[in-house]
């Protein structure tokens, strides 16, 4: 069995007994199912579950998986200690994390659409919901494991955490608004759609937002985003945007773990 097998399984078995990975997926199940229970609809149901999912998901990937790859460091430089490859090393345990992240949230949201189908949620904005909380759960998971690399202080790598949680949820809104209200004389459309890229958790937004008939709710930037690119176009711009989050921070923690001496 190569190493990207053995550390993934390693890492399926552990989280999978994990019970903070089941109450995670049965979070977002009690909660979808209660919404549709007291009378929502679809389309309404998958607004309120987007804006859980913009906040939950991010969080938990980020201190989940920072906590969980400061705690596999002996498995390892266990591993290290042997002739093994550092890039398949990196990605088993990088998988190891993400995968039952993104399988958690894929279940425990995706179950009760299924049995809800006759509510009116369409199949794009399902699909779409549940893609941006994959593409969440893979970027932070990157980035968490980014952190968990570029330091060995747990309490500061925690603290990294909420603090990259907190920028991209807090802080970047009050930003945006700041700037719009500041600078509304001048032509802000570039750089705000410059700005929206910089943070998955608005492009997902977006990519949620895109699918639905609902203009009103989709903030200063992902109006200006529809009005841009439209729908088709902007769907897949948008979708482009959170893969590359997917990629860049798995590459900077990729290269830090080849580099780093453990």
């Amino acid at each position: 069995m190569n190493v990207v097998a053995l550390v993934l399984q390693a890492g399926l078995r552990d989280l999978s007994r994990n019970r903070w990975i089941v109450a995670y997926a049965l979070c977002f199940l009690a909660i979808a199912e209660g919404l549709f229970w007291f009378g929502g609809t679809g389309p309404q149901v998958l607004l309120s579950l987007l804006n859980l999912v913009l906040l939950v998901v991010p969080l938990v990937s980020l201190v989940f998986g920072t906590v969980h790859v400061y705690a596999s460091r002996e498995f390892v430089e266990l591993l290290l200690a042997q002739p093994v490859p550092r890039r398949q090393l990196f990605a088993g345990l990088y998988l190891g994390l993400a995968l039952p992240l993104a399988g958690a949230f894929v279940l425990g949201a995706g179950i009760p659409f299924v049995a809800h189908a006759r509510d009116g949620a369409t199949v794009g904005g399902v699909a779409a919901l549940l893609c941006a909380g994959v593409g969440l759960s893979l970027a932070f998971s990157a980035i968490a494991t980014w952190i968990a690399l570029y330091t060995d202080d747990r309490l500061k790598g925690v603290g990294l955490a909420l603090g990259a949680w907190l920028a991209t949820t807090v802080v970047y809104d009050g930003l945006v608004l700041g700037a719009s209200a500041a600078f509304g004389d001048y032509p802000l459309e570039r750089p705000l759609l410059a700005l929206m890229l910089t943070n998955p958790v608005d492009v997902a937004r977006v990519l949620v937002i895109t699918q639905l008939d609902v203009s009103a709710l989709m903030g200063y930037t992902g109006a200006l985003f529809q009005h841009t690119f439209g729908t088709p176009v902007g769907t897949g711009i948008a979708a482009a945007a959170l893969l590359a989050w997917c990629v860049i921070p798995l590459g900077l923690a990729g290269h830090r773990f080849l580099r780093r001496d453990f």
